[in-house]
């Protein structure tokens, strides 16, 4: 096995089923659905659009991900119409994949052997808001359940940088952390979910209620395992926020800065650092001008009232404040939206040629830093690793996640990187797969598989997603 393959494996999940004519009997199933309000897309342009996500990321995923496309797709406004949907499926055999608003990376909503798509964006209803907990429908925006539990002085932990378009579904099944992880960690720690209500996919389809252990198995399975409608998150205590982007003049400066502001006694929502190669590439990073070129930046998000700490924090340094501005979460002038992904986004926007990574870095991420890529021949002026860093808390303890940008050079040069990752302590996500698993810790959760098997007993949900499932399954 080369290392290539070891990084980006390409299960296989199997030979298509379900005939063309199954799905034509789904559509017919759910006609009289429509005039309660369900929706049936059969137009190839819809098809093709909501067959894509963000996937486009990974130079990796597009040739293995470009063909697959949705026979029909299906939008219900009501839980009852998911069901429907899911029992039409169920009794004809024929593939169901769940989508919210298909702002995910890594091709997590494609359905891999056509059938039929459900889109769940028209399932917006708050069922519950208080100042404690929110239990909202999957196709609720973030922003708008933010708004309403603003009323309540609560906001939601952490959300992704996709923040202004993105599903409370899509984010708890394809995402992973975010904005506010910095305090509350990532999505699958204990406490960051307290419930899901799900319907399964059989001929009688059941409408559950799981607390927050049986979720669990639900939480970042992609939607292969249970279609969730419903979540309940809890909050936190609503801020005022204010935002600083700060140039320093290294990664080291930046982090001695990054761990002086977390030390105090401040709440922080987001803190990020990025080093001179990912402001060249990322032009809303570049404020400053000229007098900050080639310097590397601190983003900060952090409560109104520690601003008289932030600023003291800078007295007598050579960092150097470029933007003070109050919070505009929702709005693009918003640093939030150079976070996270969206840093890739832009840089890509910029140069498709870069790629990213993800990792949790050691505890000392310096060395790290340091070495990695160092050896790797790259194009002149074209680094082999630009580094975007957040700062998160994993399993209780201050730590540094990495996104970095990365040139494309093929696969060997990307899978060495990764070797090299490994060999020095980092933890890797790998974006360049569409496998829950290989994805993540790279081995099989036994609890997903049992979720699967009790709420999708024929495998129907987004297939060759879960490759615990698929590995159970008899080879023709």
């Amino acid at each position: 096995m080369t290392a290539a393959s070891h990084w980006f494996p390409a299960p296989e999940p199997g030979p298509r089923r379900h005939p063309p004519a199954a799905v034509a009997a789904v559509a017919d199933a759910l006609e009289p659905w429509c005039r309660q309000g369900l929706k049936l897309l059969r137009h190839k342009r819809d098809l093709q659009r909501l067959s894509r996500d963000e996937f486009y990321y990974s130079p990796v995923l597009v040739p293995r991900l470009a063909g697959a496309e949705a026979e029909l797709v299906v939008v219900p406004a009501t839980v009852e119409q998911v069901q429907a949907v899911a029992a039409a499926c169920a009794r004809q055999g024929v593939p169901l994949t769940v989508r919210g608003a298909g702002t995910g990376n890594y091709g997590q909503a494609v359905p891999l052997l056509g059938g039929v798509l459900l889109e769940t964006t028209r399932l917006q209803r708050i069922r519950v808001v208080s100042s404690n907990v929110v239990t909202a429908e999957a196709g609720c925006r973030l922003w708008p359940i933010d708004q309403a539990l603003a009323h309540h002085g609560a906001e939601l932990r952490m959300v992704p940088s996709t923040y202004r378009t993105a599903t409370v579904g899509g984010f708890v099944a394809g995402g992973s952390g975010g904005i506010g992880s910095v305090a509350w960690g990532f999505l699958r720690d204990p406490g960051n979910l307290l419930g899901l209500e799900i319907v399964t996919v059989e001929a009688e389809p059941q409408r559950l209620s799981l607390d927050a252990a049986a979720a669990q198995p639900l939480n970042h399975a992609y939607g292969s395992n249970g279609i969730i409608t419903a979540l309940t998150l809890p909050t936190a205590v609503a801020r005022r926020w204010r935002e600083w982007l700060i140039a320093v003049p290294s990664l080291a400066a930046g982090f001695h800065l990054a761990n002086q502001l977390r030390a105090a006694s401040l709440a922080i929502k987001e803190l990020a650092l990025f080093d001179e190669h990912v402001v060249t590439a990322v032009a809303p990073l570049q404020a400053g001008g000229d007098t900050a070129a080639r310097r590397c930046r601190l983003l900060l998000i952090a409560a109104a009232d520690g601003q008289d700490l932030v600023e003291a924090q800078l007295v007598g340094g050579e960092a150097q404040l470029l933007i003070d501005q109050p919070d505009a979460a929702g709005n693009r002038a918003s640093l939030r939206e150079l976070t996270w992904n969206h840093t890739t986004l832009h840089a890509r926007a910029a140069d498709p040629a870069w790629t990213y990574l993800q990792l949790l870095l050691p505890h000392d991420p310096l060395p790290v830093i340091r070495s990695m890529g160092r050896d790797l021949t790259t194009p002149a002026g074209c680094p082999a690793i630009a580094w975007h860093l957040e700062a998160v808390r994993s399993q209780g303890e201050d730590r540094w996640a990495a996104l970095p940008l990365v040139t494309w050079r093929g696969l060997q040069p990307l899978a060495a990187l990764m070797e090299q990752a490994r060999a020095l302590g980092c933890v890797i996500f790998n974006p360049h797969v569409y496998t829950v698993e290989d994805g993540g810790l790279g081995a099989v959760d036994a609890d997903q598989v049992l979720a699967k098997r009790r709420y999708d007993p024929a495998g129907l949900l987004n297939p060759g997603k879960l490759r615990g499932w698929e590995e159970l399954q008899p080879q023709p």
